[in-house]
């Protein structure tokens, strides 16, 4: 049996204290295979909210990879974000977009998330050739008998997906993973918990995303995943403080465009003026 813990949109900077203290309680007791991070660690990439949420992943003290979310790009430094976007995530640069060995399962990294975009909302994402690629390659570098886990921090796919989807390329790369076989795709980003199948010409995908352990809650209370892999059965329990069944915890689609309320200090994305750009794979 495998176990993983998948979190979400911690947010530090509106981050739940009680949340986070929890999800460590359950770390330290039941010592989880690993513990898969889908982004927006950060409210505003700014340099002490990542400084809080380095030391509180540093914590952990289990084997961790995290993913870069929209929210983890400086907002308000431009040189910064196009010339150094992962500067702030030097305390723990040796867990982002990690590939993680486990019995049975690997945890597959595929950055979704751009410095900038032709459109207006630079928070949704965007799957690059390279970022695919790399993706691809280590899935078809795994030993034969082992699954994938494939970890972004954006649904690669919504209801109603168009032309100006949440995740650009998105249905294409979930068409190549279902070429792999992929156990399924982990993200965040929506604040809200779902386990969904998705058809696509080469076979169903299976997408499972996380809640936010934040006060930025949409619909459902702060919740992580508990995914139990045995006898090749994956198996989701979304775990929360308020004892809500799973059932209950997970929405039924990914809504088009879905976000978490803002806050009314939260500066909106910036009018693109430069085509997209990812920031560099470590």
């Amino acid at each position: 049996m495998t176990r993983i813990f998948h979190i979400s949109d911690i947010h530090f900077g509106l981050e739940d204290p009680r949340a986070l203290a929890w999800l460590v309680d359950c770390v330290a007791r039941e010592r989880p295979d690993a513990v898969a991070i889908t982004g927006d660690l950060t409210m505003r990439a700014r340099h002490r909210e990542f400084a809080a949420a380095c030391r509180w992943i540093q914590g952990l003290d289990v084997p961790v990879t995290v993913e870069v979310g929209n929210h983890d790009l400086p907002y308000f430094n431009p040189v910064e974000r196009f010339f150094d976007p992962y500067r702030r995530f030097r305390a723990i640069e040796h867990l982002v977009e990690r590939p993680l060995d486990l019995p049975g399962v690997a945890i597959v990294p595929l950055k979704t998330t751009a410095r900038a975009q032709w459109r207006f909302n630079w928070s949704k994402g965007h799957v690059g050739r390279k970022a695919l690629a790399d993706c691809l390659a280590r899935i078809d570098a795994l030993p034969p008998g082992t699954r994938a886990l494939v970890a972004c921090h954006h649904p690669l796919v919504e209801a109603g997906t168009r032309g100006n989807a949440m995740t650009r390329h998105g249905n294409a790369a979930l068409a190549e993973l279902a070429r792999r076989n992929v156990l399924a795709v982990l993200s965040g980003h929506v604040h809200d918990a779902f386990d969904l199948i998705r058809p696509t010409p080469h076979g169903p995908v299976r997408m499972i995303g996380a809640g936010t352990l934040s006060l930025r809650t949409r619909s459902t209370p702060p919740s992580f995943n508990d995914l139990v892999l045995g006898n090749g059965d994956l198996n989701v329990t979304v775990r929360n403080l308020d004892a809500v069944p799973t059932p209950a915890m997970q929405i039924e689609d990914v809504p088009e465009n879905a976000l978490p309320p803002r806050q009314p200090d939260e500066p909106v994305a910036p009018i693109a003026a430069v085509p997209e750009v990812d920031p560099p794979v470590h």
